[in-house]
């Protein structure tokens, strides 16, 4: 049983996104041994290493290395992990926009991490997307 919105056309109209404050970063570590990452937003552990998502402040303080520093924007609707058509709705929007966008689902938000630099504009398309309803 879902444990969220799953209608496509209520979930975007609803979607809200919210700009968290700060800059985000993606880090790359072969081991966790030695870090303590209390601040520490996301870890997914893959074939190469375990990518963390960190507050960039907190990348510099324990010297990781990162390429990509992004705002976080945060979609306050509480989206079921079994909805469909979300993502490819605001990517596609995004894509258009020649935006990056890059997700993660947790339970019961979508969460876009987006350039800094592109983070208010990222902002204005997912805005303009929930008020049009996703239509075009």
């Amino acid at each position: 049983m879902p444990t969220g919105e799953t209608n496509l056309s209520r979930l975007i109209r609803t979607m809200k996104p919210e700009l968290q404050p700060g800059t985000y970063v993606y880090c790359t570590v072969a081991s966790l041994t030695g870090l303590e990452l209390t601040e520490c937003l996301g870890m997914f552990r893959e074939r190469e290493g375990i990518t963390l998502i960190l507050p960039q402040t907190t990348a510099d303080r324990l010297h990781l290395s990162y390429s990509f520093r992004a705002a976080w924007i945060t979609l306050t609707v509480h989206s079921a992990l079994e909805a469909v058509g979300l993502t490819a709705a605001f990517a596609r929007v995004l894509a258009l926009a020649g935006i990056s966008c890059n997700v993660v689902a947790a339970y019961y938000h979508d969460h876009i991490f987006v350039a800094a630099e592109d983070a208010q504009k990222a902002l204005g398309h997912l805005r303009r997307l929930a008020e049009t309803g996703g239509v075009a």
